[in-house]
């Protein structure tokens, strides 16, 4: 699959080293931190995939996202349960998930109105370490989105950017 995510800053790949030792227990744990924005298609049609989003977010100015804790998905629609995750807050983010969704179609229970901004940190394990994580509190981190990524889901590594700059 090939898709535009959020990049991160380093304060949030931070609190996710920190999380590590508390996540060990889980069956996977996440090692590169983004935020899926939208999944666009097959990477076979990368360079049309990357047209069409380019366009369709033209004169979109640099958002506000905020990583406002942790919290889980107890029943997620693909994988392994649970999936703890950073909890990110952004109307902004999220209507310009809505402009790609209307530009690429939703995945069913993924995108669309079910669109939750997060960025993953572990799956598999028992609910009860899930529910712990989510309780424990953190300090919010708050950033400037002022670029978006490309990426293939087979190596992971950004393939192309776009410069949000209203």
């Amino acid at each position: 699959m090939y898709s535009v995510t959020v990049p991160v800053p380093g304060r949030v790949r931070e609190l996710a080293t920190a999380l590590y030792p508390d996540l060990v227990r889980f069956d996977t744990v996440r090692e590169n931190h983004s935020c899926l924005l939208k999944r666009l298609g097959e990477p076979d049609h990368a360079a049309q995939l990357q047209h069409r989003t380019r366009r369709a977010l033209e004169g979109t100015p640099p958002i506000e996202a905020r990583v406002a804790g942790i919290d889980y998905f107890a029943d997620p629609p693909l994988g392994a349960a649970p999936v703890v995750y950073l909890a990110v807050d952004s109307p902004a983010l999220e209507a310009i998930h809505a402009r790609l969704a209307e530009e690429f179609g939703a995945v069913d229970g993924l995108e669309g109105a079910d669109y939750v901004p997060h960025v993953t940190l572990a799956r598999g394990g028992d609910e009860a370490t899930a529910k712990r994580l989510a309780d424990r509190d953190t300090d919010a981190i708050e950033w400037t989105v002022g670029e978006l990524e490309f990426r293939s889901e087979s190596d992971g590594s950004p393939e192309g950017r776009i410069v949000l700059s209203g």
